[in-house]
């Protein structure tokens, strides 16, 4: 057990940290297909001494069989998404075998329609449809004219759809259509002048989907800038700057919500980080950072921050203040959930810090009564539900070291 860590480092090397999929060979036979935010760090972690308590003895199996690691890289995490599911379905490596209970993945299907809608469904109802003449629920009378995955993640699988819709906006299951042509109409996904323009627009960012979904996302890149210098060339300037941002956004995608559950789910040492700010009317203002790992409080790594930048009460901009001087210290660890004390604002201002540093770290806000009791919590459903305990626990010991500290520094005022 203890050789697996030089041996998969040996072999693996020089794995990039871009976004991208992996293989695990042993000589020709391809035994494991896997996507990763950091192609580095998580073939690395293959490389564990405790492999066998993370991830169990059918990976303990495989490691021990790996010969050869290979892997390629995409632009984004969402890329690498659609790519492993697409190379799964393809090769059906033994130890991506699905687990014999019924499970059932998630399929993004497109429906056959004169404005075609996009649906996540179970993949036992597609197989069910074929064989019945569409007769289940959902798909009663719903022709299907494309389908993508399958998803093992249903959480994995609903964050991308929301992604792509912000890329190729589209009809879904809860659309109506009168008011939804209207909807994106004032969005600018067509011109407001006829009919079948809009059909024409809506149909072309339909196919540009398939092609995404298919891995063909250069080759609509390509078409869309011959359409954007054919529209300028007959100065129509208004669609060809709409065909502009959509390549922009194809080159630059957004994908922060899928690197947060990514990180959630293949964290394989777990630290929560609780930050809370204290003061009386902004005076002696100070802000506190509080630890857990695997559970157990850290008192060791607690941290004080006396506030500089600000002179009056503001928790949004200390908190700004406070998260900055945390990321100054590299040294101090890196958290795989933050948790701050407050509401909207706040939670955007730590994600926004985030970004900033190049780090993808889901956020938790604890939004508080007129007593300060917790009555909402904001964030990643999947994470609220497994770690509510552990959230509510390490927010209440940083209030209570943020609220000690900042009567110490009044003491000395005084």
């Amino acid at each position: 057990m203890k050789t697996y860590r030089s041996e998969i480092i040996k072999i693996a090397q020089p794995a990039p940290e871009s976004p991208g999929v992996y293989f695990f060979w042993n000589n020709k036979k391809l035994l494991y297909i896997g996507k990763a935010t950091s192609l580095r760090d998580r073939i690395s972690s293959y490389g564990n001494t405790d492999i066998d308590q993370s991830r169990g003895p059918k990976i303990v199996e495989m490691v021990s069989q790996i010969t050869k690691i290979t892997w390629e890289t995409y632009d984004s995490v969402l890329e690498a998404l659609l790519a492993e599911s697409r190379l799964i379905k393809k090769h059906q490596p033994p130890y991506n075998t699905r687990d014999k209970d019924n499970k059932s993945y998630y399929m993004i299907a497109i429906t056959k329609e004169s404005l075609p809608r996009v649906l996540l469904i179970r993949e036992r109802d597609i197989d069910y449809a074929k064989k019945n003449a569409h007769s289940t629920k959902m798909l009663k009378k719903i022709i299907l004219r494309s389908f993508f995955g399958p998803f093992p993640s249903g959480t994995s699988a609903r964050t991308a759809l929301g992604i792509l819709r912000k890329l190729f906006p589209f009809f879904d299951e809860k659309s109506t259509q009168p008011h939804a042509k209207d909807f994106y109409i004032s969005l600018g996904l067509a011109p407001k002048d006829t009919e079948d323009s809009f059909q024409k627009t809506y149909e072309k960012n339909i196919k540009g989907l398939e092609l995404f979904l298919s891995g063909k996302k250069n080759t609509f890149i390509k078409k869309l800038r011959k359409d954007m210098h054919l529209h300028a060339s007959k100065q129509e300037f208004e669609e060809a700057e709409r065909i502009k941002k959509q390549i922009f956004a194809l080159e630059h995608i957004n994908d922060i919500a899928l690197l947060q559950h990514e990180t959630y789910t293949t964290k394989e040492s777990f630290r929560i980080e609780a930050f809370d700010i204290a003061h009386l009317q902004g005076e002696n203002m100070v802000g506190v950072m509080t630890v857990m790992e695997h559970g157990e409080l850290q008192k060791k790594s607690y941290r004080k921050f006396i506030i500089r930048t600000v002179n009056k009460s503001n928790d949004t901009k200390a908190l700004e203040e406070v998260l900055i001087r945390r990321f100054g210290h590299p040294g101090w660890g890196s958290p795989s959930l933050i948790i701050v004390d407050g509401g909207k604002a706040q939670k955007r201002i730590t994600e926004r810090i985030c970004r900033l540093y190049g780090i993808a770290i889901p956020v938790i806000a604890v939004v508080k009564d007129e007593k300060h009791k917790p009555k909402a919590l904001l964030g990643v459903e999947d994470i609220i539900e497994k770690y509510k305990k552990q959230i509510l626990l390490l927010n209440s010991e940083a209030h209570r070291f943020a609220i000690t500290y900042h009567k110490s520094k009044r003491k000395i005022q005084r």
